[in-house]
């Protein structure tokens, strides 16, 4: 059962709760408007939290926002959000844990919203011709969307964090927005702390045509591409990049990301080259046989990157990006959530952590 929507807020958010889902552990989303200010009147948006989003907020003093995988199990990713708040002793007073749901083509009870392809939205595409208000509607946009609402003072007056969590398709989405987003300065000039933590994910989005030298020799040289013509298009690199990034350069976005405050995590037991939700396409190949590669030559070829824009004054070196292994996980976000590192990174560094929880093994530039 449904209820009536709320009306509509001067700070230009309408939320309004839907029925008990059939879950008896998941709460029921709530719909969130997103204002758009040249595309008026925005758009409604699904989303879960541990709070009222059209409530008072004045109490809440981080946000951490977690994204689902390719299966748009956004209520999965919530309950276990809230396991972690829960056992890390911070208050849920403060904390808002807020994490998005993606609609996706064969998904219901989305009316007059946007809608993606089933994995579209992973990687910042434009939502599906003919669904809700803001069809062409990037990924990315709704991520700055949230963001820049979120960081509204008149609602959050006490907001000092926002961070971005996402794991497998949730982290490939995470890690593009981390990349691309044109949001993340404007935020820490107000004051903000902005992070992400990115898990896990299928692929990465590389700056240069080079990918990791498959020879043994641990550098980086120009792929094949006649073993993959298309390597090099985005989502794993900088040709033919999607709207939302289109007027951007790899260089230029390596040298903004380089100094944003980003985690990368990977399951030292993520290892299987053939997972049924690992990306096996050539662009992906072209980066590694696994995750777990996939993710150790990612880390290799920024700290490349970076020694040699350093070298050439373009970039100064980063101490604002960190690599863990997290030991004997392998393809699991509640685990890798909940490892040692993964609490302290979502919830602080005084937040407890389980006695079952992982460790993890910082990876050195």
């Amino acid at each position: 059962m449904n209820d009536a929507p709320q009306k509509l807020l001067a700070a230009c958010i309408l939320v309004s709760l839907f029925g008990v889902s059939q879950a008896a552990s998941a709460p029921a989303w709530q719909r969130l408007h997103l204002p758009v200010p040249e595309q008026k009147p925005g758009y409604d948006f699904p989303v879960y939290a541990n709070h009222k989003l059209n409530g008072d907020l004045r109490s809440i003093r981080e946000v951490i926002i977690v994204q689902h995988g390719i299966q748009r199990n956004g209520d999965d990713y919530y309950a276990a959000a809230m396991e972690l708040l829960q056992a890390s002793g911070r208050s849920p007073d403060e904390v808002l844990v807020l994490a998005p749901n993606f609609p996706g083509k064969p998904d219901t009870g989305f009316d007059g919203m946007p809608v993606w392809s089933v994995q579209g939205w992973t990687g910042g595409e434009a939502a599906l011709p003919g669904t809700g208000t803001q069809a062409g509607l990037s990924s990315l946009q709704v991520l700055d969307d949230i963001a820049q609402l979120l960081a509204d003072k008149t609602r959050l007056p006490l907001l000092k964090k926002l961070s971005f969590a996402g794991h497998s398709g949730g982290g490939q989405l995470m890690h593009r927005y981390a990349v691309l987003n044109h949001v993340d300065e404007a935020l820490r000039v107000r004051g903000l702390e902005v992070q992400y933590v990115i898990a896990n994910p299928s692929s990465y989005l590389y700056f240069t045509p080079e990918r990791p030298d498959r020879s043994g020799a641990g550098g980086f040289v120009l792929y094949d591409k006649t073993a993959c013509p298309a390597y090099d298009d985005y989502r794993y690199g900088m040709q033919n990049m999607v709207a939302y990034a289109r007027s951007t350069t790899g260089m230029d976005l390596y040298q903004r990301h380089w100094q944003r405050q980003v985690t990368y995590l990977v399951g030292s037991l993520d290892t299987d080259p053939n997972h049924r939700v690992l990306d096996k396409s050539c662009g992906a190949e072209a980066e590694g046989p696994t995750r777990y590669q996939r993710a150790h030559a990612y880390w290799r070829y920024e700290q490349y990157l970076g020694k040699h824009a350093s070298a050439s004054n373009a970039a100064p070196a980063s101490a604002s990006h960190h690599y863990f292994d997290v030991q004997g996980v392998g393809h699991d976000q509640g685990k890798m959530f909940g490892s040692q590192c993964g609490v302290k990174l979502l919830f602080g560094d005084r937040a407890a952590t389980g006695k079952q929880a992982s460790q993890c093994l910082a990876v050195q530039p």
